[in-house]
This record gives structure tokens, C-alpha cells and sequence, in this order.
């Protein structure tokens, strides 16, 4: 995909709110200049989120950023806004597409130049990108590559997921966990590959282990993202942290998913 055909997406599904990043000359990701979210997307969301946002990708990880407003506009905090630029390993050629879907929620679009082409990235990226700017921060590069250690480390335990389903007819999928767990969502790109189908929002559903279960909700949060609360108690109970990999199967009744059999990924 060229840089042109990547900057054709602004003006798909116009409208919804939406806008785009990429590095000016002589900036890197966390400058503070990158942390601002533009005035245009805070007015046409009507204001629907005040305090924070959650980013989601593709393959099912999210992030939550606190917002902080100064005399110069709407920023996300430090802390949260970094994290996000480790855990995807973002380079100077990047371009992220943001796009509001629901009060808080916002799905990002990660797009990476390979050779004079960009590829949107759809599975957690397991290397750090050539650092070829003079501006990147020694810091940030090294910070990104302890992340895709740990990425690398835990995915390397997930070469034949297929192994861990109980039936191996289920869709599933693996999610490695980052630092701020909240809810499961559950991929676009496995949603689409199996044509899944969910509940109303707010209907019941289950987290299924070997000798036990965990009641839980589907949500729903815009046309795209769908998730399952209760996930983040599940992990604290099973002591499960950031970088631990988890293969988690979806059970149907009907053609609707009504579980999630976790499979804890062994060490």
C-alpha cells in the first residue's frame, strides 16, 4: 500500500471521527507534541470522553490513557501514552490512524513502511523497527526493545496454539497481555476470519476453565469492537501479568459465541 492509498483511509467511514500520526522532522513519538489529541476530534465526538481514552488494535490488545487539558490543548498523560509507543515498537516511518467508536473507546490502525510500501500490522510485532533518525531517544529504543523481548518471549510459547483447543474445530485466538488489563476483546481479524457472531450488548456469557467457570458480559462499543468484562479479575485470580500468553478458545451455541475456554500457556 503506498503512502498515498494509507492516506485515502481518512476519508473511508467519514463519519465517524477519526484523524492520523506520523513523525514530523526532528520529533520522535514521545514528544510531547505527539500526545495532543487535535481540537477537530474532541469537538465532532461531542465530547464523549473527558477524562480518558482506550485504544484497541487488531489482534485484541488495549491500552487505557488518561487525558490531561492544558492552555495548549487535550493531551494524553506521559506514562500511558508511552507505553502504548513501546509495547507496538513504533518507528520513525509509522503512521497511526485513529478512529472513534464508541464514549471512550478508539480503534488504532498501525501502518508500517516496508521498503517504499506500508502494511497495516495485524498480530503484536515481535522486533523493534531500524532506528534510523538521529532524534530517536536512546532511551526509547532501548525501552521498545525490552518489550519485544518479552513479547518474543511469551509468544515463542504459542508456536502450535492449535494444541491447547478442545476442540479444534473453535475459533480462538491468543492474547498477550499487557500491562493495564481490563476487558477481552476479541480481534477484528477473528471475527472476520470465522464470521462470529455475539449477543445483544450486556448479555451473559462465560470464562471456562478445567474446574471452574466465571460469569461474565458482552459489550459491545461502536460496529467493530466487541469485548468481555470481567477479564481482568480472572487474570489477578490466576496471578497472570504483562507478557503472559493466553490461548483463548470461543465455545458457540446457535452460532453465537456464549464462552471463552482460557488456556493458561505453559511456561
Amino acid at each position: 500500500m503506498t503512502l498515498n492509498s494509507v492516506l485515502d483511509l481518512l476519508q473511508e467511514n467519514v463519519e465517524k471521527p477519526r484523524f492520523c500520526k506520523s513523525l514530523p522532522l526532528g520529533e520522535n513519538w514521545k514528544s510531547k507534541s505527539m500526545r495532543i489529541i487535535p481540537e477537530e476530534f474532541v469537538r465532532r465526538t461531542n465530547s464523549a470522553f473527558e477524562h480518558g481514552l482506550v485504544f484497541s488494535v487488531s489482534w485484541g490488545n488495549s491500552w487505557q490513557l488518561w487525558l490531561q487539558r492544558d492552555k495548549n490543548g487535550l493531551f494524553m498523560e506521559e506514562e500511558d501514552w508511552d507505553e502504548f509507543v513501546d509495547d507496538n515498537l513504533l518507528g520513525p516511518n509509522d503512521i497511526l490512524f485513529f478512529t472513534h467508536e464508541d464514549t471512550m473507546f478508539t480503534e488504532v490502525r498501525i501502518y508500517k513502511k516496508d521498503a517504499h510500501f506500508f502494511k497495516e500490522i495485524i498480530s503484536a510485532p515481535l522486533a523493534a523497527e531500524p532506528q534510523t533518525s538521529s532524534h530517536q531517544e536512546t532511551t526509547s529504543f532501548a525501552s521498545a526493545s525490552a518489550s519485544a523481548s518479552r513479547v518474543k518471549q511469551s509468544s515463542s510459547y504459542v508456536q502450535n496454539p492449535e494444541k491447547y483447543l478442545i476442540n479444534p474445530k473453535n475459533p480462538y485466538f491468543v492474547k498477550t497481555l499487557s500491562k493495564k488489563l481490563d476487558v477481552l476483546y476479541v480481534p477484528h481479524v477473528t471475527i472476520q476470519k470465522y464470521g462470529l457472531k455475539f449477543g445483544p450488548h450486556k448479555s451473559p456469557m462465560h470464562y471456562l476453565l478445567p474446574r471452574e467457570r466465571h460469569e461474565a458480559m458482552t459489550k459491545h462499543y461502536g460496529n467493530h469492537s466487541t469485548c468481555f468484562n470481567g477479564w481482568a479479575a480472572l487474570c489477578k485470580k490466576y496471578n497472570k501479568k504483562e507478557g503472559d500468553s493466553v490461548v483463548c478458545e470461543l465455545e458457540r451455541s446457535g452460532g453465537v459465541v456464549t464462552a471463552v475456554r482460557v488456556h493458561f500457556v505453559d511456561e
